[in-house]
């Protein structure tokens, strides 16, 4: 690990200026923000990631960035809560089942207590070019170096999303549950607050991969918030090489509202499948105002995955992903509802 600077402000406001200031002071310098660490401290010892100076937020004493609050119909989520208390939070596990869901399937229990729901939105591709400084053809690490992945081993990697520039999948399961939620991230930064859309967070790798997000440089995600009321005909369902502490081949988060058999709406999420967490438009378009059966959730899935790009080894993942929403669907729809 390398030596860097580390700074823990006590207020939001100053750890946006000293991220700002430490960035416009020194042209070379990396600035990040640390939470739980969980992903941050991995990709440091690795070598992956070099900053120059840490921000600690733990220590910011703002009450809104740690606590988890209802407004009318609103869910508000502080961005220093931690992955263990939403899980735990009955409330959301009422009213939001794909929520709780999403996150008690993520980590295991000691990461869940430490990570940060903020960190986790951000959290890093596993992509084992990215991650292995040893192959020097990785576009997200450095930029124009070329994407080892392309030909080499990636069965893990996207289907959906990607470019000749990048295929690595985005790995978390909550933001998927985010996006079917149509919930919006509120950052602060030097110009002071803005609220957007979660699906505009992150954005597709095209020709500038190292460019994951659209948070400008010092910006500090400070909560989530979740419009519409409670969805509690929800869920998540998460496909993986093994039961416990694995990143999703495929996953689904699926927000559902009936009258009868019919589709009045539908929301639904994808991981493990894309390159972002990826929102599929093109499903719920199909299914809405029709009524919901195995065949037309199956129609509802090849029309999301029509426009799949799979490389060698991924090819799998387009059946396995129609499968996952299917079965997502079909469970939530035979979900009971007090």
């Amino acid at each position: 690990m390398r030596p860097f600077a580390y700074l823990a402000p006590t207020d939001a406001a100053s750890a946006v200026a000293l991220a700002s200031v430490t960035a416009d002071a020194h042209a070379t310098a990396t600035v990040q923000y640390k939470g739980g660490g969980t992903t941050l401290i991995d990709l440091m010892k690795l070598d992956v990631m070099q900053p120059s100076t840490i921000v600690d937020i733990t220590a910011i004493d703002d009450e809104a960035m740690h606590r988890i609050s209802r407004t009318g119909t609103e869910l508000r989520i502080g961005s220093l809560v931690s992955m263990a208390s939403l899980q735990a939070d009955r409330s959301v596990v009422r009213d939001y089942p794909l929520l709780t869901e999403s996150l008690w399937q993520a980590a295991s229990q000691q990461l869940r207590n430490m990570a940060r729901l903020g960190g986790n939105v951000l959290q890093r591709t596993r992509c084992l070019y990215f991650r292995d400084t040893s192959y020097d053809q990785c576009n997200k690490r450095t930029p124009g170096s070329g994407c080892a992945a392309l030909d080499g081993a990636n069965r893990g990697h996207a289907v959906l999303g990607a470019s000749e520039q990048c295929i690595a999948v985005y790995p978390g399961d909550w933001a998927p549950a985010l996006v079917a939620l149509d919930a919006r991230v509120e950052v602060l930064g030097r110009s002071g607050y803005r609220s957007f859309p979660f699906a505009d967070l992150h954005r597709l790798p095209g020709k500038t991969p190292h460019v994951e997000t659209s948070l400008v440089p010092g910006e500090l995600i400070t909560a989530f918030t979740v419009p519409g009321g409670p969805r509690r005909r929800s869920l998540y369902r998460k496909i993986r090489d093994r039961e416990s502490y694995a990143f999703a081949n495929a996953s689904a988060a699926v927000a559902l509202d009936l009258d009868g058999d019919v589709v009045r709406d539908v929301r639904i999420g994808l991981g493990g499948l894309a390159t972002i967490p990826w929102r599929a438009h093109r499903a719920e378009k199909a299914l809405r105002g029709r009524k919901l059966t195995e065949s037309s959730a199956g129609n509802a899935a090849e029309a999301e995955f029509a426009g799949a790009r799979t490389r060698k080894h991924n090819e799998y993942k387009v059946a396995l992903g129609k499968a996952t929403m299917v079965r997502a669907l079909l469970d939530a729809q035979s979900m009971e509802i007090a």
